[in-house]
């Protein structure tokens, strides 16, 4: 798989699941927003986010170069398996047309080493 590192520092944020989406989660490229019945999840740009809001901050994104079909299958642990392999926390994300992985940003050097150890390409 060919990976791209996004310039940006991403969060991954927690809001009542009721919670209105605000308007500061979807302003930037890449976006994701996600209602369950117990939170709304969004991925967004961290500079975006509003201080004292509940978010896992400091990501990295590499994103799958696609679209990938459908009928693909062990795309998501090609990339993970690796990573936990070398200790990596991440958060994955998918798309209709590929994924995502936020990694945290001191990590990213140690991830795109055990992605390219892997066969990957970043």
């Amino acid at each position: 798989m060919r990976l791209t590192v996004h310039p940006e520092r991403y969060a991954v944020v927690r809001l009542d699941p009721d919670a209105p989406v605000p308007g500061w989660a979807t302003a930037g490229a890449v976006s994701s927003v996600t209602r369950t019945a117990s939170e709304l999840s969004i991925v967004c740009r961290e500079a975006d986010v509003p201080a004292g809001v509940s978010a896992e901050r400091g990501r990295r994104m590499l994103e799958v170069a696609g679209p990938l079909a459908f009928t693909l299958t062990g795309v998501l642990a090609s990339l993970t398996v690796p990573l936990a392999a070398a200790e990596i926390s991440l958060f994955a994300l998918s798309t209709f047309e590929t994924d995502y992985l936020l990694v945290q940003e001191h990590d990213l050097a140690r991830a795109s080493d055990a992605l390219r150890r892997a066969g990957h390409t970043v």
